[in-house]
């Protein structure tokens, strides 16, 4: 595989930490450049991090990859709007603007249940989201799914969520009775998921929770 440049839209984040660490860590990667509101903590000469706005883009470098996994909660966010101006607006600013920099594979950080008509706000947003991406000409696809994400948020200053929590432990009592992909997935299992899936894929990928948490995802 050729040397690599990527984007990784919020590396500071539960997913995003993981994503950055393993491509940092990949011979194959020669360069990332992160986009956030603040710099990761991590420092490495690969790494060049943009300080943005994700409402009003620069244009970005050229790359060929790109990781989306831009995210919060409505309760985080505050309103459905502010929700839906991370959760959809940026991360669809940020695919417009990585396919203007010749980005040609992306990797999205999106959720079980995503569907476009879903009647429940999050999955809807989530839905639309994946649906506007399809239809930008991108090369490849991979669209991760997973149930409840299990990793340390106070590392990242962010309160744990009870729904999580609970969710881990019905997993670990319970676990033989729920089906894979209902079972939360750690944070870096996705992310190493979507990191063997997106660099060779030439298709719209969906990896639902069961197959990421398997771990048997081959490029």
């Amino acid at each position: 595989m050729k040397r690599r440049t990527v984007i990784l839209a919020d590396a500071t984040g539960l997913v995003g930490q993981h994503i950055l660490k393993g491509l940092l860590a990949d011979p194959s990667v020669s360069a990332v450049h992160s986009l956030g509101r603040r710099a990761p903590a991590t420092q490495h000469p690969k790494l060049t991090a943009h300080i943005v706005d994700f409402a009003a883009l620069p244009p970005l470098p050229p790359a060929d990859e790109l990781y989306l996994a831009l995210g919060t909660t409505i309760k985080v966010a505050g309103t459905p709007a502010a929700f839906r101006a991370i959760d959809y607006d940026a991360n669809l600013n940020v695919a417009k603007a990585a396919m203007a920099a010749g980005v040609k594979k992306v990797g999205l950080v999106s959720a079980m249940g995503a569907d476009p008509r879903s009647r429940i706000f999050y999955n809807r947003v989530k839905g639309e989201l994946e649906e506007a991406l399809t239809q930008l000409t991108f090369e490849g696809l991979v669209i991760a799914r997973p149930s409840l994400l299990v990793g340390n948020r106070e590392v990242l200053g962010q309160p744990n969520r009870a729904g999580e929590m609970i969710g881990e432990v019905m997993a670990r009592v319970l676990g033989f009775l729920i089906p894979a992909n209902y079972k939360p997935i750690e944070a870096s299992a996705l992310a190493q998921a979507l990191l063997a899936a997106a660099p060779t894929t030439r298709t719209r990928t969906v990896l639902p929770c069961g197959v990421m948490r398997r771990g048997d995802i081959r490029p």
